[in-house]
């Protein structure tokens, strides 16, 4: 493979946990969770939301259609903290780490407007890409080919010289068909052993 010119990183399940499930879990005990999952589409709703669409208003237009799972509905908006914690240090520290040797370091990520405005605040380290494709102010998720190719575009880097950590097979899927050098993020280990063997960090480095 050619040199790597860029390492892109997502951001739920590689840099901060994104796992509602078990918030839903500790708060509303896992035989309602698991009921209001079925009845309710929230990972669809907040699909809009990684689209762009208002944060409240979702929620709302949810709400309406749903009348008895008020509550849970709602927990999305004013818990969403909650469901997106909490940090993952190690991978924290390799992006870090590959900035501090001049190695560009964009954030590729299914985010919406609001929520990223509030992950920001509680995690400063968010701000610190070189660039940041946040898929609410792109109006495109991944694994829709076009917010890749958009990518490509913005940066004006070959495929081949982007390096794309992901946690999710059919995201990394694409990006692979588009010639993009990728990572299937599984734990921060195994992605510092591959930024290592890529030559990209030491292994003091990537510690």
């Amino acid at each position: 493979m050619g040199k790597i010119e860029a390492v892109i990183f997502d951001i739920g399940n590689v840099l901060i946990e994104w796992n509602p499930e078990r918030y839903y879990d500790r708060t509303f005990g896992e035989a309602r969770r698991k009921e209001a999952f079925a009845a309710v589409d929230l990972l669809a709703m907040n699909e809009r939301l990684d689209l762009g669409e208002d944060f409240a208003t979702v929620i709302a237009e949810t709400r309406a259609l749903h009348p008895d799972w008020q509550d849970e509905i709602q927990t999305w908006h004013d818990k969403w903290l909650e469901l997106a914690s909490p940090a993952i240090p190690h991978s924290v520290r390799l992006r870090d780490a590959l900035r501090a040797k001049g190695v560009p370091v964009f954030a590729l990520t299914n985010f919406g407007i609001q929520t990223f405005e509030t992950a920001c605040t509680a995690y400063p380290f968010l701000e610190g890409f070189d660039r940041k494709y946040v898929s609410g102010h792109m109006a495109m998720i991944k694994p829709d080919h076009a917010i890749y190719e958009m990518v490509e575009a913005d940066c004006g880097l070959a495929p081949e010289s982007l390096l794309f950590a992901d946690d999710r097979a059919d995201n990394i899927a694409t990006a692979a068909a588009r010639g993009w050098q990728t990572h299937l993020f599984e734990h921060p280990q195994g992605w510092a052993d591959r930024l290592v063997a890529e030559g990209l960090l030491t292994a003091e480095e990537a510690a």
